[in-house]
């Protein structure tokens, strides 16, 4: 099968992860909202871990699939999309302010998960019980927004974003709608998770190069979409600020749910490359985007230039590295 087929298979694959985790995460909202369930768990236990679970699907399946490398890449190269991609695009749209509350909380959080990340892959492979410290954190850190939100402490706006379950849009009403919602999306995640972890796998063979490079760029990309596609609504709508929360906030859900969830599926072994590169391409976009939240400037049209760039000169050297150009 020519690599223009599987790359038509691992697309389809992306959209049929991508519509299955928004219609299950739809669903369970629905379902927890008719048990009573207050809408602020809902939001950061359903709706948040949900809209990871392209993310998780895929990294889970690859290492299920002895494509560690694929999972690797796909948490690293997300990453690295999120800072680069997914805000310089809103950026150039209009300047993204820094100021809302829980900003500065959320990037250093996801600058710790990736600094931690970095230091555990020094060992050339994240083992099982890093696996489980990892899944840890990410439920200590939800525990610690519901906390904080609870006692009357200023909640990031896209944690408001996350709670204001009433105002989403698409919920099924009747029992048997949410039933389907729930069942189409425990069916779809898997099946587009199978379809991306096999064509990738194939598309890296047949091109002879690391499994690892699908992951930090098609999938890295193809799942980073909806994080994308909020922030440049966002944007549009003047809330700018929800693009920041948005795109750190999956960071954080990558390397501590998808990271440890992948982890204690198997053995999530480290190329050397990741030590040589993405890691600190990863750690070093935080670094920066850190200076503008914690100096409180805005994200503004040059900047969001400028990281754009810098993510098509991230890919390019990948392409280097492993002689595609």
């Amino acid at each position: 099968m020519p690599v223009f087929i599987h790359l038509l298979w691992l697309a389809g694959g992306v959209f049929i992860l991508l519509f299955a985790g928004d219609i299950l995460v739809r669903g369970s909202a629905a379902l927890a909202r008719q048990w009573g369930v207050p809408q602020l768990i809902i939001g950061l236990t359903v709706v948040a871990l949900g809209t990871s679970a392209p993310e998780l699907v895929v990294s889970v399946g690859a290492v299920l699939q002895g494509a560690p490398g694929l999972a690797m890449g796909n948490i690293v190269g997300s990453n690295i999309a999120n800072m680069l991609l997914v805000l310089s695009v809103p950026a150039m749209i209009l300047p993204i302010t820094t100021t809302a509350p829980g900003t500065r909380r959320n990037v250093l959080f996801a600058l710790t998960a990736s600094i931690i990340l970095t230091l555990l892959s020094f060992g050339g492979v994240i083992v099982f019980w890093q696996g489980v410290l990892l899944f840890s954190l990410i439920i200590i850190y939800l525990i610690y927004l519901f906390t904080q939100a609870k006692a009357g402490m200023d909640v990031a706006a896209d944690i408001q974003e996350l709670a204001d379950v009433d105002h989403m849009q698409g919920l099924p009403k009747s029992a048997k709608t949410i039933t389907g919602f729930i069942v189409i999306g425990i069916i779809g995640l898997p099946l587009g998770g199978h379809l991306v972890g096999s064509h990738g796998i194939a598309i890296a063979e047949l091109m002879n190069v690391s499994d690892a490079i699908i992951g930090l760029t098609i999938v890295a990309i193809g799942t980073s979409l909806p994080e994308l596609a909020t922030s440049i609504i966002a944007a549009l709508r003047r809330h700018g600020e929800l693009a920041v929360g948005n795109a750190f906030g999956s960071n954080i859900f990558n390397v501590f749910a998808v990271g440890g969830a992948s982890a204690m599926a198997g053995n999530l072994t480290v190329r050397a490359s990741f030590l040589e590169y993405d890691l600190w391409v990863m750690v070093g976009a935080g670094v920066v985007l850190g200076g503008f939240a914690f100096a409180r400037i805005k994200i503004g049209r040059f900047a969001g230039i400028i990281l754009l760039l810098s993510y098509g000169a991230y890919l390019a050297g990948l392409m280097v590295r492993e002689g595609v150009l």
